[in-house]
């Protein structure tokens, strides 16, 4: 790490910051009009977390999950999701929509994870994922340049 005094971005231009908080406040609101569990929610955010390799952010939403009610088990495994059997098949929908868009580089959005998704989640919910992975992704960017404080 460097010595050098990094922008909080977030203090730079509140208002910007605030959108972004509102926009994440309205997708939450769609998560749960769209009948997505609150905890996969969180799953979700904390899973483009570890792809994108932002400790502000994981320290955050594996709080908010255990608060929530969240199995720590699950939170453990999820790097390797797809070898457990703690995820439902909404579940890993929703996850494997959220990797694809968060590594777009990798690939864009195949169609077979686009697809694996529609198989199991209504259109609202699929909208959702990707806002959730979205937004997610724009506050973890924000976090990692702003190189926001984690422990000592």
């Amino acid at each position: 790490m460097t010595n050098t005094q990094r922008v909080n971005l977030g203090k730079q231009h509140p208002a910007a910051y605030k959108t972004l908080i509102a926009l994440s406040s309205e997708v939450e609101e769609a998560a749960a009009a769209a009948g997505l569990d609150p905890l996969l929610v969180e799953l979700l955010r904390i899973r483009t977390s570890q792809i994108n390799g932002c400790a502000f952010c994981l320290r955050m939403h594996t709080g908010d999950a255990l608060k929530k009610g969240e199995n720590p088990d699950r939170i453990a495994v999820l790097p390797a999701w797809e070898e457990t059997g703690y995820f439902s098949e909404a579940d890993r929908a929703a996850l494997r929509l959220t990797e694809a868009i968060t590594l777009v580089p990798d690939g864009h959005v195949r169609d077979e994870d686009y697809d694996a998704a529609a198989a199991v989640l209504t259109a609202d919910q699929i909208s959702v994922v990707a806002w959730l992975a979205t937004v997610m992704n724009a506050f973890n960017r924000v976090a990692i340049t702003s190189r926001y404080p984690v422990g000592n």
